[in-house]
């Protein structure tokens, strides 16, 4: 990776002759020491050339300072900022049924799958009270024939041998062995 020129910049600290003709530019020396880098000038062509850099860079920064920025500038800086927002707004507002429609259907599905858990629920661990009553179908059918007969007290014995012999026991019978 690159370093930034910027950076270097930073970093790197004026040398003494750079510091002496800036202070020279400035017009912060006194006469003796003004009288030294004019003779330095005259004497060193490297001194010289960064005077002259040094001088270009003063013009430079003066004339950035002294551009300023004009009203047409600003307003349409502002226009720019201000359509991009809109712009925004539009998109965003534009997003929002869409967003809604998602929300309504996650909800509606989110309680269908509730729904639907809930009945399984019920339908695996809830016994059914009709189990039995289903199973006991076939006695409950012939309840008052059978009841007739266990009001005879003398034939109970003989009720059951008939309906042994008919097979209604038969499943019974079958399920023990």
């Amino acid at each position: 990776m690159t370093p930034d020129p910027v950076e270097e910049i930073d970093h790197v600290s004026p040398s003494p002759l750079e510091e002496r003709l800036v202070a020279y530019l400035d017009g912060e020396l006194d006469d003796e020491e003004v009288r030294e880098v004019e003779s330095l000038l005259a004497a060193d062509p490297k001194a010289r050339q960064t005077l002259s850099a040094l001088e270009r860079a003063w013009s430079l920064l003066d004339k950035a300072a002294a551009d300023s920025v004009d009203e047409s500038f600003t307003r349409t800086t502002l226009e720019m900022v201000s359509l991009k927002a809109a712009e925004e707004l539009a998109q965003h507002e534009a997003e929002l049924p869409r967003r809604r429609r998602r929300r309504w259907l996650a909800a509606t599905g989110l309680m269908v799958a509730c729904g639907l858990a809930g009945f399984f629920a019920v339908v695996l661990f809830w016994s059914n009270p009709n189990r039995q009553l289903l199973e006991d179908l076939p006695v409950l059918e012939d309840f008052d024939e059978l009841q007739h007969v266990f009001n005879r007290e003398d034939q109970d014995l003989q009720f059951l041998n008939l309906l042994y012999e008919h097979k209604l026991f038969v499943k019974e019978a079958d399920d023990d062995a």
